[in-house]
Protein backbone atom coordinates (compact mmCIF):
# COMPACT_ATOMS: atom_id res chain seq x y z
CA UNK A 1 0.00 0.00 0.00
CA UNK A 2 3.04 2.55 0.92
CA UNK A 3 4.85 1.70 -2.39
CA UNK A 4 1.78 2.07 -4.12
CA UNK A 5 0.90 5.81 -2.96
CA UNK A 6 3.90 6.45 -3.33
CA UNK A 7 4.22 5.51 -6.99
CA UNK A 8 1.33 6.91 -7.76
CA UNK A 9 1.91 10.34 -6.29
CA UNK A 10 5.37 9.81 -8.99
CA UNK A 11 3.07 8.93 -11.83
CA UNK A 12 0.67 11.81 -10.89
CA UNK A 13 3.64 14.01 -10.91
CA UNK A 14 5.25 12.91 -13.97
CA UNK A 15 1.92 13.27 -16.04
CA UNK A 16 1.17 16.40 -15.08
CA UNK A 17 4.36 17.65 -17.46
CA UNK A 18 2.51 16.22 -20.69
CA UNK A 19 -1.19 17.95 -19.19
CA UNK A 20 0.88 21.60 -19.09
CA UNK A 21 2.22 20.45 -22.59
CA UNK A 22 -1.58 20.52 -23.92
CA UNK A 23 -2.18 23.17 -22.29
CA UNK A 24 0.00 26.07 -22.34
CA UNK A 25 -0.10 24.87 -26.06
CA UNK A 26 -3.71 26.64 -26.44
CA UNK A 27 -2.50 29.69 -24.48
CA UNK A 28 -0.80 31.96 -26.50
CA UNK A 29 2.96 32.61 -24.83
CA UNK A 30 3.16 36.04 -23.16
CA UNK A 31 6.23 38.48 -24.05
CA UNK A 32 9.32 37.99 -22.19
CA UNK A 33 9.18 38.42 -17.99
CA UNK A 34 12.32 39.68 -17.51
CA UNK A 35 10.94 43.51 -16.64
CA UNK A 36 9.81 43.89 -12.93
CA UNK A 37 5.46 43.61 -12.80
CA UNK A 38 5.37 41.74 -15.84
CA UNK A 39 3.41 38.43 -15.17
CA UNK A 40 5.03 34.77 -15.73
CA UNK A 41 3.70 32.90 -19.07
CA UNK A 42 2.24 29.71 -18.04
CA UNK A 43 5.40 27.76 -18.75
CA UNK A 44 7.45 29.78 -16.17
CA UNK A 45 4.19 29.95 -13.39
CA UNK A 46 4.03 26.17 -13.71
CA UNK A 47 8.21 25.61 -13.22
CA UNK A 48 8.32 28.32 -10.16
CA UNK A 49 5.36 26.62 -8.37
CA UNK A 50 6.77 22.80 -8.44
CA UNK A 51 10.04 23.86 -8.05
CA UNK A 52 9.14 25.97 -4.87
CA UNK A 53 7.09 22.74 -3.94
CA UNK A 54 10.26 20.23 -4.44
CA UNK A 55 12.49 21.77 -2.31
CA UNK A 56 10.53 21.19 1.17
CA UNK A 57 9.50 17.96 0.04
CA UNK A 58 13.21 17.21 -0.80
CA UNK A 59 14.58 18.61 2.30
CA UNK A 60 11.82 16.99 4.73
CA UNK A 61 12.23 13.21 2.70
CA UNK A 62 16.56 14.39 3.09
CA UNK A 63 16.71 14.82 6.20
CA UNK A 64 14.40 11.45 7.29
CA UNK A 65 17.00 9.48 5.25
CA UNK A 66 19.70 11.41 6.63
CA UNK A 67 18.91 9.48 10.00
CA UNK A 68 17.26 6.71 9.15
CA UNK A 69 18.59 5.58 6.00
CA UNK A 70 20.70 2.16 6.42
CA UNK A 71 23.51 2.70 4.58
CA UNK A 72 26.21 5.27 4.24
CA UNK A 73 25.08 6.52 0.53
CA UNK A 74 22.24 6.84 1.29
CA UNK A 75 22.70 9.10 4.21
CA UNK A 76 25.30 10.96 2.05
CA UNK A 77 22.83 11.05 -0.94
CA UNK A 78 19.91 12.53 1.12
CA UNK A 79 22.45 15.03 2.67
CA UNK A 80 23.48 16.53 -0.90
CA UNK A 81 19.62 16.61 -1.42
CA UNK A 82 19.20 18.90 1.59
CA UNK A 83 21.92 21.34 0.96
CA UNK A 84 21.49 21.36 -2.84
CA UNK A 85 17.82 21.96 -2.23
CA UNK A 86 18.46 24.55 -0.03
CA UNK A 87 20.92 26.06 -2.22
CA UNK A 88 18.80 25.83 -5.48
CA UNK A 89 15.79 27.70 -3.68
CA UNK A 90 17.79 30.87 -2.40
CA UNK A 91 18.65 31.25 -5.76
CA UNK A 92 15.29 30.72 -7.28
CA UNK A 93 14.26 33.36 -4.46
CA UNK A 94 16.64 35.52 -5.45
CA UNK A 95 15.28 35.84 -8.90
CA UNK A 96 11.50 35.76 -8.00
CA UNK A 97 12.16 39.06 -5.97
CA UNK A 98 12.25 40.92 -9.02
CA UNK A 99 9.04 39.06 -10.20
CA UNK A 100 5.07 39.63 -9.62
CA UNK A 101 4.21 37.22 -7.11
CA UNK A 102 3.09 33.40 -8.12
CA UNK A 103 0.22 31.25 -6.72
CA UNK A 104 1.39 28.77 -4.16
CA UNK A 105 2.09 25.75 -5.47
CA UNK A 106 -1.12 23.15 -4.89
CA UNK A 107 -0.68 20.67 -7.52
CA UNK A 108 1.54 17.79 -5.55
CA UNK A 109 1.15 19.27 -2.33
CA UNK A 110 -1.23 16.64 -1.27
CA UNK A 111 1.24 13.90 -2.58
CA UNK A 112 4.32 15.03 -1.26
CA UNK A 113 2.98 15.10 2.31
CA UNK A 114 1.82 11.95 1.92
CA UNK A 115 5.49 10.17 0.68
CA UNK A 116 6.69 12.03 3.58
CA UNK A 117 4.44 10.90 6.02
CA UNK A 118 4.70 7.36 4.60
CA UNK A 119 8.62 7.87 4.94
CA UNK A 120 8.23 8.93 8.73
CA UNK A 121 6.58 5.90 9.58
CA UNK A 122 9.13 3.20 7.77
CA UNK A 123 12.40 1.65 8.92
CA UNK A 124 14.98 -0.21 7.38
CA UNK A 125 15.27 -1.86 4.12
CA UNK A 126 11.67 -0.52 3.50
CA UNK A 127 12.56 2.82 4.48
CA UNK A 128 15.68 2.85 1.54
CA UNK A 129 13.97 1.16 -0.91
CA UNK A 130 10.96 3.89 -1.00
CA UNK A 131 13.31 6.98 -0.70
CA UNK A 132 15.25 5.77 -3.50
CA UNK A 133 12.23 4.43 -5.60
CA UNK A 134 11.20 8.23 -4.79
CA UNK A 135 14.06 9.81 -5.58
CA UNK A 136 14.48 8.46 -9.12
CA UNK A 137 11.06 9.28 -9.73
CA UNK A 138 11.31 12.52 -8.29
CA UNK A 139 14.41 13.07 -10.10
CA UNK A 140 12.99 11.83 -13.74
CA UNK A 141 9.92 14.28 -13.48
CA UNK A 142 12.14 17.24 -12.19
CA UNK A 143 14.40 16.80 -14.97
CA UNK A 144 11.62 17.00 -17.55
CA UNK A 145 9.97 20.11 -15.81
CA UNK A 146 13.33 21.69 -16.30
CA UNK A 147 13.72 20.86 -19.79
CA UNK A 148 10.67 21.86 -20.66
CA UNK A 149 11.22 25.84 -19.00
CA UNK A 150 14.40 26.03 -20.85
CA UNK A 151 12.33 24.76 -23.88
CA UNK A 152 9.24 26.57 -23.56
CA UNK A 153 9.78 28.94 -20.47
CA UNK A 154 9.21 32.86 -21.58
CA UNK A 155 11.01 34.36 -19.19
CA UNK A 156 14.44 34.75 -19.81
CA UNK A 157 15.94 35.00 -16.07
CA UNK A 158 14.01 31.83 -15.00
CA UNK A 159 15.03 29.86 -18.40
CA UNK A 160 18.89 30.49 -17.72
CA UNK A 161 18.40 29.24 -13.67
CA UNK A 162 16.69 26.22 -15.43
CA UNK A 163 19.40 25.80 -18.22
CA UNK A 164 22.81 26.03 -14.83
CA UNK A 165 20.68 23.52 -12.58
CA UNK A 166 19.27 20.81 -14.81
CA UNK A 167 23.13 19.56 -14.63
CA UNK A 168 23.31 19.19 -11.31
CA UNK A 169 19.60 17.61 -11.67
CA UNK A 170 20.53 14.92 -14.05
CA UNK A 171 23.81 14.29 -11.81
CA UNK A 172 21.02 13.40 -8.61
CA UNK A 173 19.28 11.45 -10.74
CA UNK A 174 22.15 9.47 -12.02
CA UNK A 175 23.50 9.53 -8.28
CA UNK A 176 19.95 8.18 -7.18
CA UNK A 177 19.71 5.04 -10.20
CA UNK A 178 23.55 4.13 -9.04
CA UNK A 179 21.38 3.60 -5.15
CA UNK A 180 19.38 2.06 -6.65
CA UNK A 181 21.01 -0.39 -8.71
CA UNK A 182 22.92 -1.07 -5.10
CA UNK A 183 19.73 -1.98 -3.52
CA UNK A 184 18.61 -4.71 -6.08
Amino acid sequence: MKRLLLNTATIFGLAAVPFLLATSASVAQTPAASAPGVALGPADTYFVTQTSLGTPFQVDSGRLAETKGTTRAIRSYAQLMVSSHITVNRALLAILNNKPPVPPPTLLRASYSTMVSTLQNENGKTFDTDYVRGQVNYQRANTALYQYEIANGTDPDLRMFARETLPKIQDHLARALKLEGAAD
